[in-house]
């Protein structure tokens, strides 16, 4: 029997936090979701119960000088008020990147905690910030289980000669490797798959991930055979701020041009891709609704690349049985789907237009060699999902 409570899910960024409230006894039935933002200026703290009420609402003022300990504590204090005797059962955590070691959530202790720290060379961008959260509800709340999910965890099933790179084993043998990336929404998918779409779910398909963080996962038989992300998340499509795959000559030129490291850094992580391209915004809602010919070229490029990196995936897949849209983009871009499957109509893919534009489960025609879906993600579940899990087997 599972335990009765609640499970807080946290995804932890550079500047916000955003989290929900999973019921077990509801079979975590989601019951709260809310952000707190501007987390190094004057954090926001909202939240909304799941018929859209305001829970709470605050605003932290400039002379609070709120530190992220105190901000997750009031967060952490908050969800214990608004339970009450419910309790609450422990923390998942949406950890970026879990390394060669970490091919499953697992527990946080104090010793696995320095081991993910360990792994921050690797991912010096996400980890710290994933990690902090961790740390800052430890100390509130020691007794508190707190439960790692790694992005990365999904994609060890991918083959070795689909994740390594050409460079000398020395550096190989250091960690340099394709890890991929968005693992948590893949899982969910794949595992809605095989409730939707059983036959499908066995075969060979591919899932776009298509949000401000795209990438594509090629799945045979629900396992992760290939993924457009490798050593880091600003490999494979160009996203909302990140360039994509780029010839490393490019960077090599502008370090000997006079950018240094952490400009280039910059450059590639949040000024770059849509962004980059257009000069007018990463988003695809504010450039489809441009009339600036930098716009239009941007969301070509976008199509172009997705359509690219498919094509590489098919080819490690060997043949497609289906494509599946999902996060921001693929959920809620009928005009970006569209694009997209016109572009790989040479697959024998056949777009059911009206069923694309009322965004339907299934958006290809009967007679389509390719099935497309859209399947909403759901990473915040997966999360809580495997939370409780643990939960049950400690």
């Amino acid at each position: 029997m599972s335990p009765q409570g609640s499970i807080l899910t946290l995804n932890a960024g550079s500047s916000s936090i955003k989290f929900a409230l999973f019921d077990t006894a509801q079979d975590l039935l989601e019951t709260v979701r809310g952000e707190i933002e501007n987390l190094s200026s004057v954090p926001h703290f909202h939240a909304v119960d799941d018929r859209g009420a305001v829970l709470i609402e605050r605003r932290w003022k400039p002379e609070d000088n709120a530190s992220y300990p105190h901000v997750l504590e009031e967060l952490i204090a908050f969800v214990e008020d608004h339970l009450g005797e419910a309790g609450l059962l422990a923390v998942g955590h949406r950890i970026v990147h879990g390394g060669a070691a970490y091919s499953r959530p697992v527990r946080l202790t104090a010793e696995t905690v320095d081991a993910i720290d360990a792994l921050t060379p690797l991912d010096p961008l996400h980890l710290p910030l994933n990690l902090a959260p961790i740390r800052a509800i430890a100390a509130a709340r020691p007794n508190l289980p707190q439960v790692a999910c790694f992005d990365t965890a999904f994609h060890h099933t991918v083959p070795k000669v689909a994740r390594s790179y050409a460079l000398p084993r020395e550096i190989t043998d250091r960690g340099v490797r394709a890890y991929g990336f968005h693992g948590l929404s893949y899982e969910y998918i794949a595992g809605r798959l095989r409730d939707l779409a059983p036959g499908l779910a066995g075969g060979r398909v591919i899932i776009a991930h298509l949000g401000a963080g795209a990438s594509l996962c090629a799945l045979s038989e629900g396992r992760s055979l290939a993924n457009t992300m490798g050593f880091s998340a600003l490999d494979g499509l160009m996203m909302a701020t990140r360039s994509g795959i780029i010839d490393p000559g490019v960077l090599l030129y502008l370090g000997r041009q006079g950018m240094s490291f952490d400009q280039i850094e910059d450059m590639l992580y949040r000024k770059s891709g849509l962004l980059g391209v257009s000069g007018i915004s990463g988003d695809v809602r504010a450039l489809q609704a441009s009339e600036e010919p930098a716009a239009r070229e941007a969301l070509d490029l976008f199509v172009y690349r997705v359509g690219w990196e498919a094509g590489a995936l098919v080819s490690a897949l060997g043949g497609l049985d289906g494509l599946v849209f999902t996060a921001g983009i693929g959920e809620h871009s009928a005009d970006m789907r569209a694009e997209i499957c016109a572009r790989l109509s040479w697959l024998g893919l056949r777009l059911d237009a009206a069923a694309n534009k009322a965004h339907a489960g299934v958006i290809s025609l009967p007679d389509s060699a390719v099935e497309v879906r859209i399947i909403p993600t759901n990473e915040e579940l997966m999360i809580a999902r495997h939370a409780l899990a643990l939960l049950g087997r400690d």
